[in-house]
């Protein structure tokens, strides 16, 4: 089953899950805010998978974090489901951010 590790506190994360939920699309949603192993289990991939590589370079935490059942990883969750045929809309109202600079998350 798909994973996604991310968090009820990031907008671009709520919007990811409220895009699979529409579309009935399952998945385990691994809220990294939510326990010390949650957070664990995220840092492990974050810190090692070079798909990763820009966030840590530009300090953003690179949720949501999608893991398919063969252990890839991606960021671009609507391209993920763009490759199934289904658009996406933005869900979070303007201006929502979580990063440092006000940029996305």
């Amino acid at each position: 089953m798909l994973k996604i590790y991310g968090s009820e506190l990031c907008p671009d994360c709520v919007a990811c899950k409220a895009a699979f939920d529409a579309n009935d699309i399952s998945y385990d949603f691994v809220n990294i805010t939510g326990s010390m192993r949650n957070l664990k289990e995220f840092l492990k991939h974050r810190d090692s998978d070079p798909v990763f590589d820009d966030a840590r370079k530009n300090g953003y935490v690179g949720i949501p974090a999608l893991m398919s059942e063969d252990g890839s990883i991606t960021l671009d969750w609507e391209a993920l489901l763009a490759a199934k045929g289904i658009p996406t809309v933005p869900a979070e109202p303007a201006g929502k951010a979580c990063r440092i600079d006000g940029t996305g998350c």
